[in-house]
């Protein structure tokens, strides 16, 4: 055991320090604290410790909300205060722009969340011979912590754990892992259990029966997700127009999350009047925009598209034309892009280079950029500024509260 002062934070929430030999990392550290703490590996250039004790507080720590912090992988920040947590998290963004030789003085005001806002989690689950483990695995392990509260989920869905527990007890797959993922729609709880279930008369009546005693509005098995039970469609409403999304389709993790990069989209894209929404998803964007402006969305999941396409069709939002392809391997050609006045891009965490590349030589005036991911999108953001694109702002918005991920959007500009 060593004792150690935690001088800053690095990109992962961890606890920075020093000795005589190198950098140590301590996860669940705040500066300042000194700390008394095992070493217990190396991590790139330096080494990992576990915290064991904290000798003396430093300034920026507080006491956790949650009684699994420390062990659950789901948070990484709740010992700070909120000042030292925002100063941190804009570092993250400021060292991903620096990086890329893109300036931090277009950063605006950082929007966050509420907490207890979250609509959809994806839980691990084992089931043993003393009960079954159901919550989020503990960080860098596969132990799962069996969880009894959660500060950013929404209530309904911390509700649904004890009656899960029990569902699972009684289908068949002792000392098998599963994942089960939970989704607040508008209509009820969604609920896709990550197994492959035999579809016995046994198994299918006891689905039934939890599905209604729980008031589910759909549930679906297998690893791909199979609908079992639909008591009502779940749906989310965009702009005024009811979707219900895929059990394993995109949403944005929480509806205020939603909400703001809804907002800043549409600020974003102005008065332009000819806009692609690439990475479409279910439509979040496309039909916020749809209203005097004509949309193509392009999209490459199927089940997706195909929601979009059926909401789209029963709202007679004629001024969105989906094309259903998959942009990492046909991304739109500058060509393409030619007649369009503005060009959202909301990709994976991987970012969008491929596109990016065509955007940078296209005649696209504006584009909009939504990522979960800082350094994916100053990677992509930098080939739009070599090509004469502007960055004219970027906005984060905190959707993950307590966490090292933050999302942005950024306006670029010719």
């Amino acid at each position: 055991m060593v004792e150690l002062t935690i001088e800053s934070l690095g990109a992962r929430g961890d606890g920075i320090a020093h000795d005589g030999t190198g950098t140590i990392y301590v996860p669940h550290g705040a500066p300042g604290d000194r700390v008394a703490a095992t070493l217990t590996g190396k991590r790139g250039d330096g080494r990992l410790a576990r915290l064991d004790a904290v000798l003396r507080p430093g300034p920026d720590r507080v006491e956790p909300s949650c009684r699994h912090f420390g062990l659950c992988g789901g948070c990484a920040m709740q010992h700070l205060n909120g000042r030292a947590y925002k100063d941190w998290k804009l570092n993250i963004l400021c060292q991903a722009l620096a990086r890329r030789d893109l300036g931090s003085t277009v950063i605006k005001e950082m929007i966050t969340m509420p907490t207890a806002s979250r609509r959809r989690a994806r839980f691990a689950a084992l089931r043993m011979r003393n009960g079954v483990q159901l919550g989020f695995n503990e960080s860098g392990s596969h132990k799962i912590i069996n969880l009894t509260e959660c500060h950013i989920l929404r209530p309904a869905i911390i509700d649904l754990l004890d009656g899960l527990r029990g569902l699972l007890t009684d289908l068949p797959a002792q000392n098998k892992r599963a994942d089960v993922q939970v989704t607040e729609t508008e209509t009820g709880l969604d609920l896709w259990l990550v197994a492959d279930l035999p579809h016995d008369a046994q198994t299918d009546m006891r689905l039934a029966d939890f599905a209604q005693e729980v008031d589910l509005a759909r549930l679906s098995t297998g690893k791909r997700p199979e609908v079992v039970i639909v008591r009502r469609a779940p749906q989310v409403t965009f702009t005024g127009v009811a979707v219900t999304p895929p059990p394993d389709g995109f949403l944005q993790a929480s509806r205020a999350g939603e909400a703001a990069l809804v907002r800043l989209v549409q600020d974003g894209v102005a008065d332009a009047t000819n806009v692609a929404d690439l990475f479409a998803g279910v439509g979040t964007f496309s039909f916020a925009l749809a209203r005097g402006t004509k949309v193509k969305a392009v999209e490459g999941a199927d089940d997706q598209a195909e929601a979009l396409i059926a909401a789209r069709n029963t709202a007679r939002r004629s001024g969105i034309e989906v094309e259903v392809r998959d942009l990492e391997r046909r991304a739109l050609s500058a060509k393409e892009l030619s007649t369009l006045d503005a060009v959202i891009f909301d990709p994976p965490r991987a970012g969008a280079a491929r596109q990016v590349d065509n955007l940078a030589v296209s005649t696209v005036p504006k584009i909009i950029a939504v990522s979960c991911n800082p350094a994916t999108f100053a990677r992509d953001g930098a080939i739009l500024a070599d090509a004469g694109y502007q960055l004219q702002s970027v906005t984060p918005v905190d959707q993950f509260p307590w966490s090292r991920h933050l999302e942005l959007v950024a306006v670029f500009q010719r």
